[in-house]
């Protein structure tokens, strides 16, 4: 198999022909008509080679590198918090272009590209901006209940554009989600462009027209959402709100916007973990000045103990934890393990333990029955990720279980946590208005187990009257001090008590 090799653009004012000192760019243009830029800024200096690499929403510091111009290779490290990221690029000189091989293939083809001179200090991550200094932002009165609805990003990524928003947005009505309480759609990453000259965010190819497609979608009598970053970059290396946080807001108030995430990505390579509330409360403030109600989700991992403060900024929702992946492995860790940040959630302020992933293939239907009982015990955010034009009917019944939604929506906004733990035994309680309990028998285990719990475990001093299971769809006849349930491997029984 033959060598890809990407061609660096040099943009340093004095260079030597045998010499890698200058500050070098790829520029790989991309079907929605940006371009990726990864920039080098290298000097040799006493045998090595010394530096900064910058690529998508990273920045990396050289910190090992062997060779020279006729051959190099190059490690860059950057600090995540407490995490380190490392990448490792291998190159040479060829006449006045620098030729180098990437750690992973990025997006789109790879283009050679004649080399030519640009002003020095291309691509230098910008200077950090003052914070402001820490207050209330008011509430906004929205998310009085869990936001549902459904996010682009678990099973179209880079993918998505205004044809698949629009054909979600029907599916959503024409699959009864919508009834069911589905009613945001949000747009995650790589939706935008460059800015214009006065500074305006612009949107790519894929989205020839945000108005005009909220516009569209709130004619289904649904709500659009949109993403974006408090950093330079996002996730994904595209245009973040960094500098422009009031005019970003109120460019998403005038097309039609009802909801905002906003991930840290970007920001790490300026801000520490500690400034994420001076950083968040920017946005906040600027949404609140906007001119229209818009949902506030802050994505950023669960760090600096967010659900402390979150409210704090006008958020609306906040992730405490990484990001999902359908699979069991991943969705159970971070759904049992929500178990110390119940007392902080409440309408208008969630816990978010991230997007749901049922449907995507990647677990059973017992597992995704798992996945929605565990996010409603928790009162997260209902947020579903995938196709919704195909899907299975076991899928759709799971997405669409009216009784479990309700315990989810419940308006007392009270957020489940566990009442025993045996092993690979949960059984979880969650309060609901008028007194009322949702009660979840979960197996973690590979067979299938018998769950067994005493009514006193749960806060009751006698045998509750009616039962209901909500997955069968049926009445419970309870008997005596104790509950028990056959319940399958990774799954779950439901039970709505009073």
């Amino acid at each position: 198999m033959s060598r890809m090799f990407f061609v660096l653009l040099v943009a340093h004012s004095v260079c030597c022909a045998a010499d890698l000192t200058g500050n070098w760019v790829v520029r790989d243009p991309l079907p929605d008509g940006t371009v990726r830029r990864t920039y080098f800024d290298l000097r040799e200096e006493r045998g090595a080679i010394r530096g900064h690499i910058r690529t998508r929403a990273q920045h990396y510091e050289i910190t090992e590198s062997t060779g020279g111009s006729e051959g190099f290779t190059l490690t860059g490290t950057m600090h995540d918090g407490s995490n380190i990221r490392t990448t490792k690029y291998e190159g040479k000189l060829v006449g006045d272009e620098l030729h180098v091989s990437p750690p992973r293939r990025l997006d789109g083809p790879l283009v050679e590209m004649v080399a030519h001179r640009t002003q020095a200090g291309e691509g230098a991550m910008p200077a950090r901006l003052p914070l402001p200094i820490l207050h209330q932002v008011p509430a906004n009165g929205l998310a009085n209940t869990p936001p549902m609805g459904w996010n682009s990003w678990n099973k179209f990524a880079s993918k998505v554009d205004d044809a698949g928003v629009r054909a979600t947005a029907d599916a959503l009505v024409a699959t009864g989600m919508k009834d069911a309480g589905y009613v945001y759609v949000n747009i995650d990453d790589t939706w935008e462009a460059e800015r214009d000259g006065q500074g305006n965010i612009q949107t790519n190819k894929k989205f020839p027209d945000m108005k005009a497609l909220a516009d569209y979608v709130h004619s289904k009598g649904l709500k659009i959402g949109i993403y974006s970053s408090p950093g330079p970059n996002t996730c994904a290396g595209y245009e973040g709100s960094y500098g422009h946080e009031a005019q970003d807001a109120k460019t998403y108030a005038g097309w039609g916007i009802d909801y905002l995430k906003y991930d840290w990505c970007g920001a790490r390579n300026i801000y520490q973990d500690e400034d994420m509330q001076a950083v968040y409360q920017k946005m906040g403030d600027a949404l609140r000045a906007s001119g229209r109600e818009i949902v506030f989700s802050l994505c950023q991992y669960g760090k600096d103990d967010v659900w402390k403060w979150g409210p704090e900024v006008g958020g609306n929702l906040w992730r405490t934890t990484g990001d999902i992946r359908d699979s069991w492995d991943s969705m159970a860790k971070i759904g049992f393990g929500q178990t110390d940040i119940a007392p902080y959630a409440g309408p208008g302020h969630w816990n978010d333990p991230d997007m749901l992933e049922i449907g995507n293939g990647g677990m059973t239907v017992n597992e995704y029955r798992t996945h929605m009982s565990l996010w409603s015990i928790l009162a997260a955010p209902l947020l579903a990720g995938n196709d919704l034009q195909h899907m299975q009917p076991e899928i759709l019944e799971i997405l669409t279980n009216r009784d479990v939604i309700a315990i989810d929506q419940d308006g007392a906004g009270k957020q489940g946590a566990p009442a025993l733990k045996e092993g690979t035994k949960e059984v979880w309680v969650k309060e609901l208005a008028g007194g009322a309990k949702a009660v979840a028998l979960f197996n973690r285990a590979d067979a299938d187990a018998t769950v067994a719990v005493t009514w006193t475990a749960l806060g009751l001093k006698t045998t509750p009257k009616h039962a209901r299971d909500l997955w069968l769809h049926k009445d419970v006849k309870l008997t005596g001090p104790t509950y028990s349930a056959v319940v399958p491997a990774h799954g779950v029984v439901l039970l709505r008590v009073f």
